[in-house]
């Protein structure tokens, strides 16, 4: 069976831009998401970001992104990277998106979040928001996507590095299994 006639959600392929945002004490910021449409389906955290628009550049994405979420504003010349790109099949209970993903760091120049800018589908599924530790991450067993993010915080100090390429990777609350094929 094909991705996009895996049980009959439409599929969508989109670019996105993801930031690691970061405040002095070192702890990262996530969103807590869910997928409303699948009861006792776990939450999961992500970092913020998400789609391009058409014309922008990433840069410029990863700005409207943090400010509309966060309601903190970054000087494009305090975001460092790209520190990293993947590809990643994110499939929920009504539909299927195919990222390519980019991701950025940035210090926050805050801990004060007011995500009043959320799209009406993200004030649907966003439950939260909270600051981790590198160590809370590394521990925990909740959702944490991108997967092994602890491991691509660290390496975001290390700009010789970048950009690191993750492996593609599926991350979903019902599951195409199109990468374990």
């Amino acid at each position: 069976m094909s991705l996009e006639s895996d049980l009959d959600r439409p599929v969508t392929h989109r670019r996105t831009a993801r930031v690691l945002l970061l405040e002095p004490g070192g702890r990262i910021l996530l969103f807590e998401d869910s997928d409303p449409s699948a009861p006792g389906a776990p939450t999961f955290w992500i970092t913020p970001g998400g789609g391009v628009d058409p014309g922008e550049t990433l840069l410029d994405a990863v700005v409207r992104e943090v400010e509309e979420e966060t309601g903190l504003r970054l000087s494009p010349s305090t975001v460092r990277g790209p520190i990293a790109e993947r590809t990643v099949v994110h499939a929920y209970s009504d539909k299927i998106a195919v990222q390519s993903e980019t991701f950025f760091v940035a210090d926050a120049p805050g801990q004060e979040i007011e995500p009043a800018g959320l799209t009406e589908e993200e004030q649907l599924t966003v439950i939260g928001h909270r600051w981790w530790s590198l160590d809370e991450l590394a521990r925990t067993e909740r959702p944490i996507w991108p997967v092994g993010l602890a491991s691509l915080v660290a390496a975001a100090h290390v700009p010789a590095r970048w950009p690191v390429v993750l492996s593609a990777a599926e991350e979903s609350t019902v599951p195409t299994n199109h990468f374990a094929r």
